[in-house]
């Protein structure tokens, strides 16, 4: 396994300035998150950079404790079509691992990322002259950047199973009739948390200060709408969360299959925040409809509305160890960039103008859901 701590030690300078001015925003702890317990303090820096937690058994617990993902949507929509584009073919080439090079080549620094140099390195995959392993083999930081950014963007792209819907031949003495098959596709699974058709706007507001209950860090995103947009399900998990929060209001939590990542909904509608029939426990598949846009929260009593503008809080932690799930140990990123390269794949949806729900139009079916099912 590796020693994190000698890697982020190694990046440190960058990583120190990150961590100092988040401490000077505030501690971490609760912010806008589902709830957790109020922050006992501590020396920021120190945690991020520390080795693990001391186990009963005397021996320290190695993982990462502090990401800093910056990756550029420009980055994302390049190493997505290499992936793309070399599917199925002799050389497959993972967008993580592209990522994680070019991050390696900048020092994690995708303001100096250039096209032309992730071209040239699946270039060289590609003729043959090198792999991702061997290329990477004396790349001391690889290993870090690879599984930080796997632990964001896993289980987004792959296989998928798309309805295809076809005509019988109008050689056919029968009439025509839509035939539905289910094909296997491969590509971007993940959707936009906001539903396609419907306007909203946004900035890279990540760690900009909130003064609610206490001065903290805004680690989430706001994507500013209207009242009732409908919320979609970014990927496919397990619903954990559900119900009021003073800080968030009405919220969902939603769990990734492989459990390293944990999806915040926040400041839903007022009244009716969720899909119909929805609940804790449920297996929710990307692309679903699984509540809609308000401007609850900031209020220890239920219900209420005192946010002023109406908009998603939209927040993605990642969960290397157990202990990371609550406390000072949390790690939230900045999913603004990834919210725009997730805008290229909004989920269509329709109104029941009975119910007044709104519903996905496309029957796209996600195989890890299926699996979970089955299993279940």
């Amino acid at each position: 396994m590796q020693d994190y701590r000698k890697i982020k030690a190694a990046i440190g300078i960058e990583l120190a300035a990150v961590a100092i001015s988040a401490a000077i925003l505030g501690t971490r702890g609760m912010w806008e998150g589902p709830g957790y317990p109020e922050p006992a303090g501590g020396n920021l820096v120190e945690q991020q950079l520390s080795d693990g937690d001391q186990e009963d058994s005397g021996e320290k617990k190695d993982y990462i404790k502090w990401v800093d993902f910056n990756v550029t949507s420009e980055a994302m929509k390049q190493a997505y079509q290499i992936d793309v584009d070399t599917y199925g073919k002799e050389v497959h080439l993972n967008w993580i691992d592209l990522l994680a090079i070019v991050a390696v080549k900048n020092g994690g620094d995708f303001k100096r990322y250039r096209p032309e140099e992730m071209s040239e390195v699946a270039e060289k995959f590609l003729a043959g002259e090198s792999t991702v392993e061997d290329y990477t083999k004396d790349m001391k930081h690889f290993p870090y950047y690879r599984e930080a950014y796997g632990a964001v963007l896993e289980g987004m792209v792959g296989e998928y199973k798309a309805q295809d819907v076809q005509k019988n031949s109008a050689e056919t003495e029968k009439p025509a009739e839509d035939v539905s098959r289910r094909q296997t596709c491969y590509g971007l699974k993940a959707f936009s948390p906001i539903a396609k058709g419907f306007p909203y706007s946004d900035y890279d507001d990540f760690g900009v200060a909130r003064s609610y209950g206490y001065r903290r860090s805004h680690l989430g995103h706001d994507l500013m709408g209207q009242v009732g947009t409908p919320v979609v399900c970014v990927e496919s998990g397990k619903v954990t969360a559900l119900g009021w929060n003073q800080y968030g209001g009405w919220r969902i939590g939603i769990e990734s299959f492989d459990g390293r990542r944990y999806y915040y909904y926040a400041h839903l509608r007022q009244n009716r925040p969720y899909a119909e029939g929805l609940k804790e426990g449920d297996i929710v598949q990307a692309g679903d409809v699984i509540g809609y846009m308000g401007r609850t929260g900031y209020s220890k009593k239920e219900n209420v509305n005192n946010i002023d503008e109406p908009h998603l809080h939209f927040g993605v932690q990642l969960i290397f160890d157990e202990s990371q799930r609550e406390g000072n140990g949390e790690i939230w990123v900045s999913a603004y960039e990834l919210v725009k390269f997730l805008s290229a794949n909004r989920s269509e949806v329709c109104r029941n103008d009975e119910t007044k729900e709104w519903t996905r139009v496309d029957r796209t079916m996600d195989p890890d859901v299926e699996g979970k099912h089955a299993a279940e």
